[in-house]
């Protein structure tokens, strides 16, 4: 499908979405379990670099989709991240042309068209860098969205063990690096958001009960009337 055919179509669909100019974001390191928790509370199919809550209808912004199916392209198990050398995993995920790279400009073009529309959105990331989110969520709501976070906690125990058994394991000391960065930044987020806007789920617990009792509070979020002026002039503009 041609580009300006994809956003006529995204516009047209943006004005009538139950949850235009809507993001939440997800905030986890690895192992916290972000796709399990996506999975249950937003209903999102396994798999594919391309994705929308079928539920809420959020479109999910996830590099880490679109950075599987680059390195499958060139013939690189996913699996195998955790035991590569230095050298080796700086190949994958720096520079440009990485797959790593390519997964990122795929996943920013797909999220400029959504924008475009003001559709809502699922935006997914570890949270370990606070002033990437930081910039990232007033750049969106300059555009006329309501934003909320939605933060997967767990024990550095649990997130070490789940990583050694996802598809897509990270080195050992990287897991820890991240999770302590992403812990440091819990109470920052909750500034950022305001402690009625953001959700934070402790993972650290097996099953899916503990997921599922969060369904009521992401509804309520989601149902929040739009308080951004900017989009309400623009849904105004567009209807």
């Amino acid at each position: 499908m041609k580009l300006v055919k994809l956003f006529e179509e995204f516009i047209n669909e943006g004005v009538h979405d139950k949850n235009i100019l809507k993001v939440i974001f997800m905030a986890g390191g690895p192992g916290s379990g972000k796709s399990r928790v996506a999975q249950e509370l937003f209903d999102i199919p396994e798999g594919g670099i391309q994705s929308i809550s079928y539920s809420t209808g959020l479109k999910v912004i996830n590099s880490d989709q679109a950075f599987e199916y680059e390195l499958q392209k060139i013939g690189i198990d996913p699996k195998n991240l955790a035991t590569m050398s230095p050298e080796e995993f700086d190949s994958v995920t720096q520079g440009e042309g990485s797959p790593r790279e390519r997964a990122k400009k795929i996943t920013m073009s797909r999220q400029k068209l959504y924008m475009q529309g003001r559709l809502g959105m699922l935006i997914d990331g570890t949270g370990d860098d606070y002033k990437k989110i930081q910039t990232k969520k007033n750049l969106i709501e300059k555009l006329g969205y309501d934003t909320y976070m939605l933060f997967v906690n767990t024990s550095l125990e649990v997130a070490l063990q789940r990583n050694a058994a996802r598809s897509r394991s990270l080195p050992e000391d990287l897991v820890k690096e991240i999770w302590q960065a992403v812990q440091n930044n819990i109470g920052h987020f909750q500034t950022l958001f305001g402690s009625e806007n953001i959700i934070i789920i402790d993972n650290s617990l097996s099953g899916t009960a503990h997921i599922k009792q969060m369904e009521g509070a992401i509804a309520k979020l989601l149902r929040k009337p739009l308080q951004n002026r900017i989009g309400k002039q623009w849904v105004k503009a567009n209807s």
